[in-house]
């Protein structure tokens, strides 16, 4: 009961933190205008393009994880692989970080395959996801370091607030206390069930890290790696084309636009609701594009994409049971 509370508690004050993000970004905008621009000129067929190659990416990634899976001794079937990871990320539209132990939790249920291991490769890829995103920022950093300074000179709070974190003297105090307190404590601690429980759970995640170095077909590991972030960035940047304002920008604006929304997503809000929006705002921004334009682009892009993976993560959902159970039936008879 308490964890359920807690978790509805999460809920709402993610949730409740996008909305309130996402209602200042457009409380101010014309309405009227946004609606006459998605009625009359938008270019949908690049919106479509946009989806398809989200599809896309989620297969590469679908691939990828089966390839990381491999190594703990485990080959899941395509199908199941691939539409538990649409349930995880629909379920991180519910909650933050909830997709990575659902699509865990999902695989686990239907290859009878142990969470905790499966749960390493996911930390092991959103690892990588982490490194390949800070890989691209770097790269935008350094082609386009005078509009990543003029996006910080425009929005001070950011590396006042990363500065704030980073010098507070709670945080220091706190994380001195933590040193001693496990320093003294160290020895009850190891005899403890939770420790032990603790180690157990550290050795499967150590058997999903290694499963990085004992994946047989490395090439095709790395070539998916990379894949995903292309599709990630073409997904956005095709949507350029759906709009005279942002048609003429260059694939490195678009690079830009992508990089801080991806960081918009990252967010702990749901699907990056609101956060996005702002983030994608304010890159186009660096391009001279009017914020009220902007607006009307994060909305289309957050929209859409949100929308399939609802609609396909609703899909597998409902799949998973009836396509599991025709297999159960099949092996039934085979055996039988």
């Amino acid at each position: 009961m308490k964890n359920t509370i807690v978790k509805i508690l999460k809920f709402l004050v993610f949730f409740t933190l996008g909305i309130f993000i996402f209602w200042l970004i457009y409380k101010d905008q014309d309405i009227e205008r946004i609606k006459s621009v998605l009625k009359n000129e938008v270019n949908y067929f690049w919106v479509f393009i946009s989806l398809i190659i989200g599809l896309i990416s989620h297969i590469s990634r679908t691939l990828r994880w089966g390839l990381m899976i491999e190594p703990i001794g485990h080959k899941p079937r395509f199908i199941n692989t691939f539409l538990s990871v649409m349930v995880g990320y629909l379920m991180n539209m519910a909650l933050p970080r909830m997709g990575e132990i659902s699509r865990c939790g999902v695989l686990s249920r239907y290859e009878k395959i142990s969470f905790s291991k499966l749960f390493g490769t996911v930390v092991a890829e959103r690892l990588i996801d982490v490194v390949s995103l800070l890989v691209l920022l770097m790269i935008v950093i350094i082609m386009q370091f005078g509009q990543m300074l003029r996006f910080i000179e425009k929005n001070p709070e950011i590396s006042e607030k990363i500065s704030s974190v980073t010098q507070s003297p709670w945080l220091i105090a706190g994380f001195v206390l933590a040193v001693v307190l496990a320093y003294l404590f160290r020895n009850t601690f190891k005899e403890s069930a939770i420790f032990k429980r603790l180690m157990a759970l550290l050795m499967n995640f150590k058997e999903g890290f290694v499963s990085i170095k004992n994946i047989k077909q490395k090439g095709w590991f790395w070539f998916h790696s990379v894949f995903i972030w292309l599709c990630y960035y073409l997904m956005l940047y095709v949507i350029f084309f759906a709009f005279d304002f942002t048609s003429g920008l260059n694939p490195i604006a678009g690079l830009t636009t992508f990089v801080l929304a991806s960081f918009g997503m990252v967010a702990p809000v749901q699907g990056g609701i609101g956060a996005y929006h702002f983030m994608a705002t304010e890159g186009l921004a660096l391009y001279g594009v009017p914020g009220a334009n902007g607006v009307i682009f994060a909305f289309v892009a957050h929209t859409s994409s949100t929308v399939m993976i609802i609609l396909i993560g609703l899909i597998s959902l409902l799949a998973l049971p009836f396509i599991n159970r025709r297999t159960d039936v099949k092996d039934e008879e085979t055996t039988g």
